[in-house]
């Protein structure tokens, strides 16, 4: 049987596909549906390699696609696959042909795969960034807007307030497409919206922050993030346990979500009020539903389980 090998040309909106040795040339739109569709047929396939053209940025959500549908990837470099072109005396240029010059490329010099799911979080996780920074502006404005009092300054916010909620619906269309590009992350975020209280933008924000999530024990998890306590004492003297050090963002983000269960969630809202009954200040308990929400979403990552209150009960000690 023939190895299979598919050059895929990534453009703004579509993905220009080509299959050797069979010639077969096919097109995908370059949005959560068109990924899907190219990932069943690339499955059916079973190519030895797939190569994609390094576009600046564009390949990279098509990239953390076929990684996560443990596909073998390789991205090239495209002075490379440009130097066989001319080599092979091609000079004309077109999206098809230059899919067509890269499964050549990938079907002559063999590049070693080179799956980029690290790259791939990076990204996620600078797409979650910068939505977190326009959300930061957009509350900025709207309250400096509630209390403008000339006309000309608050039809200045109004205009700006406006760009940036476009702005933050483009961001959310590219992590949507992300998300959707890799069952890995999909198949995460999945689980994670089981969790009541915890939505899509959270759960993204944790695949992108915290991608650790699911293969570390509760501790390390717990430690990584900011949330273990850790004991102050020096020979008799016994100091009040803290919190300290971890993640930034995603302690923030762990923040936010204790901050929602502690009020929405069957299970730590009751935990919560217990503790807050018992004197604890607000602070403290919100610190121990962080982590006992944190050891709950671990697990869940870790065993492929949805929410149920069972499972978090077995799961969430601290």
């Amino acid at each position: 049987m023939d190895e299979v090998f598919v050059g895929i040309d990534v453009s703004k909106d579509r993905l220009d596909v080509h299959v050797r040795p069979s010639r077969e040339s096919f097109w995908v739109s370059r949005d959560g549906d068109g990924l899907e569709d190219l990932i069943e047929r690339l499955r059916g396939m079973a190519p030895w390699l797939i190569a994609v053209e390094a576009t600046g940025g564009f390949e990279m959500i098509v990239a953390a696609a076929i990684a996560g549908a443990g596909l073998s990837l390789a991205v090239v470099n495209p002075a490379q696959v440009r130097h066989f072109a001319q080599a092979a005396g091609q000079r004309a240029k077109t999206d098809p042909l230059d899919a067509e010059m890269i499964a050549r490329f990938a079907e002559a010099v063999r590049p070693v795969p080179r799956p980029v799911p690290d790259e791939a979080t990076r990204l996620l996780s600078e797409l979650v960034g910068r939505r977190r920074q326009l959300i930061e502006m957009l509350v900025a404005e709207r309250q400096r807007a509630l209390h403008a009092a000339n006309a000309r300054v608050r039809k200045s916010l109004t205009r700006h307030i406006t760009v940036l909620e476009k702005e933050v619906g483009r961001i959310d269309g590219d992590i949507d497409i992300l998300i959707r590009g890799s069952p890995c992350w999909r198949e995460a975020e999945n689980l994670l919206v089981t969790v009541p209280g915890v939505g899509k933008t959270l759960a993204r924000t944790l695949l992108a922050v915290l991608p650790e999530l699911g293969r570390l024990g509760r501790r390390e998890v717990a430690s990584l993030v900011g949330v273990a306590p850790y004991t102050r004492q020096s020979g008799r003297w016994r100091g009040k346990s803290m919190i300290g050090g971890g993640r930034a963002d995603a302690r923030a983000a762990m923040d936010m979500a204790a901050l929602t269960a502690s009020h929405r969630n069957p299970m730590l809202a009751p935990f919560y009020q217990r503790l807050i009954s018992a004197g604890k200040p607000k602070m403290v308990a919100l610190i121990a539903v962080a982590r006992k929400l944190l050891t709950i979403l671990n697990a869940m990552l870790r065993d492929q389980r949805p929410w149920t209150e069972g499972f978090a009960h077995a799961n969430a000690s601290i």
